[in-house]
C-alpha cells in the first residue's frame, strides 16, 4: 500500500477541480463588463465546466480502469492546468466557455481516477481518514469559491481564477508523480458505445437539470435534453448488456453496501447542495448582504467539517460507519430545520449554529466513501469511482432544481396570498429546507441499514477482482 502522503495530491486534486464549479459565480458581473455578454453568456460560463464534468465521469473512470491510476491523474491535471491557462488569457466569451469546457474534460479525468487511488492505494486503516480529507477539500472548496471569486474580481482582476490554478495544479501533479505507484490495467479494451451513449445521456442530462430551472422545464431545449437523456440512457443499459468490455459492471449494485451507500450519497446531495445554492441568495436578498459577507458565512461550516473530519474516522473505526453516517444524516437534517426558522429581520449570525451543525455532520457522513469503495475489486475502482462521483455532482444538481421547485411554488403560493416578494421567498426557502431535512433523514436511514458491517458469513468482496496484464503507468 501507498504511504499516506498520497492523500495530499488526493486533497489537492479534489479541491482545485471542485474550486472552478463555483469560484467564477461572483465574478460574472465583471466578466459581462468587460466581454459585453449577454445573460445567456454568463449562464454558458458558469455551467459548461459542470456539463462537460458530469458528462465525462463515467468515460474517466473506465479510462482509469483501463490505462492506469497515476497515468490518467497526470494527463487530466495537466489538461485542467493547461485549460485554466486558456480561461486566464480569454479575449472573449466564446473562447472562456470552451476553455471551461477543457477544464471540465480535465477534471473529469482527475477526480474518478483520485478516488481509484483511495479505493486501491490506501492502506484500509487510512481509508476513512483519506475518504474524509477528499470530502472536506470538496466542501472547503465549495465554501471559499465564492469569497475567493468574489475578492478576486474585486480587488485584482477575474482572470486570476484561472492562473490561480496553475500553481496549485503543478505542484499537484509533481506531487501525484512521486506518491501514485503504477497500476495494472483491466486489459480488456474501450467500449465505444458505452462510452459515447453514457455521455450523451448524462451531458443531456446535466444540460436539462442546470438549465431547467432559468428556461423552465416545458422549453423545447430542456424536452430535447430530457429525451436525448432518456434514449441515451436505454442505449446504454441495452449496449452494457452485450459488450465484452462493459463501462459499468451491474454486478456492482449486488452488494448492498456499494448499492446502498451510492443511494445514501444521492441522498445527501439532494438534501444539502440546495442549501449552498439557495442560503446564499436568502443572505443576500432576504438578510441584505453584500456577496462576500454571503460567502464568508459558509466559512465556518466548512471549518466545522474539516476538523470533525478526524473525529468521523475514529467514530467510523469504533461505532461502525453505518452508525456514523447516520449520525451526521441526523445531525445535518437538524441543522437544516435550524437555519429554516431564521427570517427576515434576524441577523446572520442567528444561521452559525445551523450551518455548523450541518459542517459536523457532513464530516461524519465522509467515512461514506471509502465504504463503498472497499467493496469494490481494485481493477474496477476506476468506473465505482466514477460512480460515486456522478452521483455526487448529478445528486447536486437535481438537489438544486428540486429545492428551487419547491421554494418557486411555496413563494408563489404566498405572493398569491399577498406577501412581500422577500417574505415570499423566504417562505419557499424555509419549506425547501424541511424538504432537504427530509431527504437526509432518509439517507440516514438507509446508511443505518445497509453500511452495517458484513456478517461472518457474507464475504466483504463478493466481486472477484480481474487480473489484467500489466501495463506501465507513467
Amino acid at each position: 500500500m501507498t504511504s499516506r502522503v498520497v492523500l495530499v495530491p488526493i486533497a489537492l486534486a479534489a479541491f482545485v477541480t471542485s474550486l472552478d464549479n463555483t469560484v467564477v459565480n461572483v465574478a460574472l458581473p465583471s466578466m459581462q463588463r468587460e466581454f459585453g455578454l449577454p445573460v445567456s453568456g454568463l449562464q454558458w460560463i458558469a455551467t459548461s465546466y459542470i456539463l462537460a464534468f458530469s458528462g465525462l465521469l463515467l468515460a474517466g473512470g473506465r479510462l482509469t480502469d483501463l490505462y492506469g491510476r497515476r497515468r490518467v491523474f497526470l494527463i487530466g491535471l495537466g489538461l485542467f492546468v493547461g485549460a485554466s491557462v486558456l480561461a486566464g488569457f480569454a479575449t472573449s466569451g466564446d473562447f472562456l466557455v470552451g476553455a471551461r469546457v477543457l477544464q471540465g474534460v480535465g477534471a473529469a479525468l482527475v477526480l474518478p481516477s483520485t478516488l481509484a487511488v483511495l479505493a486501491a492505494d490506501v492502506a484500509p486503516a487510512a481509508r476513512h481518514l483519506g475518504a474524509g480529507i477528499f470530502t472536506a477539500s470538496i466542501a472547503l472548496s465549495l465554501a471559499l469559491g465564492p469569497v475567493v471569486g468574489g475578492a478576486l474580481a474585486e480587488y485584482w482582476h477575474w482572470s486570476w481564477i484561472f492562473f490561480l490554478n496553475v500553481p496549485i495544479g503543478l505542484f499537484t501533479m509533481a506531487l501525484g508523480a512521486r506518491t501514485i505507484g503504477r497500476s495494472r490495467a483491466d486489459g480488456q479494451g474501450i467500449d465505444v458505445a458505452g462510452l459515447v451513449t453514457s455521455t450523451v445521456a448524462m451531458t443531456a442530462l446535466a444540460y436539462a437539470l442546470i438549465e431547467g430551472h432559468a428556461k423552465g422545464l416545458g422549453s423545447p431545449d430542456i424536452l430535447i435534453a430530457a429525451v436525448l437523456a432518456v434514449v441515451g440512457g436505454a442505449a446504454f443499459v441495452v449496449v452494457e448488456r452485450f459488450a465484452q468490455a462493459p463501462m459499468i459492471d451491474v454486478t456492482l449494485f449486488a452488494n448492498r453496501v456499494f448499492s446502498g451507500g451510492t443511494a445514501a450519497q444521492v441522498l445527501w446531495g439532494l438534501g444539502i447542495n440546495g442549501v449552498f445554492f439557495f442560503t446564499s441568495l436568502f443572505l443576500q436578498d432576504v438578510l441584505a448582504l453584500s456577496p462576500t459577507a454571503a460567502g464568508a458565512m459558509f466559512v465556518p461550516l466548512a471549518i466545522a467539517l474539516v476538523l470533525f473530519v478526524p473525529v468521523s474516522a475514529l467514530l467510523a473505526n469504533r461505532a461502525g460507519v453505518h452508525r456514523t453516517v447516520a449520525g451526521g444524516m441526523v445531525l445535518i437534517a437538524i441543522g437544516l430545520v435550524w437555519v429554516s426558522f431564521v427570517g427576515r429581520g434576524d441577523t446572520a449570525a442567528m444561521l452559525l449554529p445551523g450551518l455548523v451543525l450541518i459542517g459536523v455532520g457532513s464530516a461524519l457522513t465522509t467515512p461514506l466513501t471509502s465504504a463503498v469503495l472497499e467493496v469494490v475489486p481494485e481493477a474496477k475502482a476506476g468506473v465505482a469511482a466514477a460512480v460515486v462521483s456522478v452521483s455526487r455532482e448529478v445528486s447536486g444538481v437535481l438537489g438544486i432544481a428540486l429545492t428551487g421547485a419547491v421554494v418557486a411554488a411555496r413563494e408563489a403560493a404566498a405572493t398569491a396570498d399577498g406577501a412581500a416578494p422577500v417574505d415570499a421567498f423566504a417562505s419557499g426557502y424555509a419549506l425547501g429546507l424541511w424538504c432537504s431535512a427530509a431527504l437526509t433523514l432518509l439517507g440516514g436511514a438507509i446508511s443505518l441499514v445497509t453500511l452495517r458491517p458484513f456478517p461472518a458469513a457474507e464475504p466483504v468482496r463478493p466481486l472477484q477482482p480481474v487480473r489484467g496484464v500489466t501495463s506501465p503507468d507513467s
